[in-house]
């Protein structure tokens, strides 16, 4: 099989206050098939250059968001990036087919609990259904939408130790979006969470 190239779309307004995705930011970096664009450090003034990421895009066969979740979305510019780059006539609309056939994932951090994502926990809303706006973007781009990859429990995730096997499980992840089948994984209903490349329990493991 022919090995698959990923874009990640990296969001991170305060780089130097995370513990998680400071973490899987160089992990992405030195990934063989992966082109990583920070684009808070490439944007700083927010002006981003259209063309040059419609040329990103059309280079690589996945394209993967990188964020920790905020008020249960995307941080600021990459909700900006997805409102000027994901054109109408290029990403979307009769003639828009630029993106047909490409795979999207989102892979974030979110500080509450897994079992708080649930119709019963406080969130009100499993992960993917208060990510459905990503899901329907990918759909009308005509993309194929794998499953959120997620870590909860953020916040506490360094103190307990589980930092290290996300980052595993992260890399895990690169290569099956790389070289690795993702008919089952796509065809799944579930969230893959925590530190699992398997599509599982949306609720998630309590913390102890």
């Amino acid at each position: 099989m022919t090995q698959r190239r990923i874009l990640v779309l990296f969001a991170h307004p305060s780089l130097e206050r995370s513990e998680i995705n400071s973490e899987l930011l160089p992990a992405a970096q030195a990934h063989p098939s992966t082109t990583v664009v920070d684009l808070y450090a490439e944007y700083p003034d927010y002006r981003i250059d259209i063309d040059r990421e419609q040329r990103r895009l059309c280079e690589h066969d996945v394209v993967m968001f990188l964020f920790p979740l905020f008020w249960y979305s995307t941080p600021a510019l990459l909700k900006e990036w997805q409102d000027l780059v994901l054109e109408h006539g290029f990403a979307y609309g009769s003639e828009g087919r630029a993106l047909a056939g490409k795979y999207f994932i989102a892979a974030c951090s979110a500080g509450g609990a897994g079992y708080a994502y649930d119709a019963e926990g406080y969130n009100r809303f499993t992960l993917r259904e208060l990510l459905r706006p990503l899901e329907q973007t990918a759909n009308l781009c005509h993309m194929r939408y794998l499953p959120p990859f997620a870590l909860f429990s953020s916040r506490t995730a360094l103190k307990e130790g589980r930092l290290a096997a996300h980052r595993e499980a992260f890399v895990g992840l690169l290569d099956q979006l790389s070289q690795g089948s993702l008919e089952d994984w796509e065809r799944s209903e579930a969230c893959t969470v925590n530190d699992s490349l398997t599509p599982g329990d949306s609720k998630g493991v309590a913390p102890s």
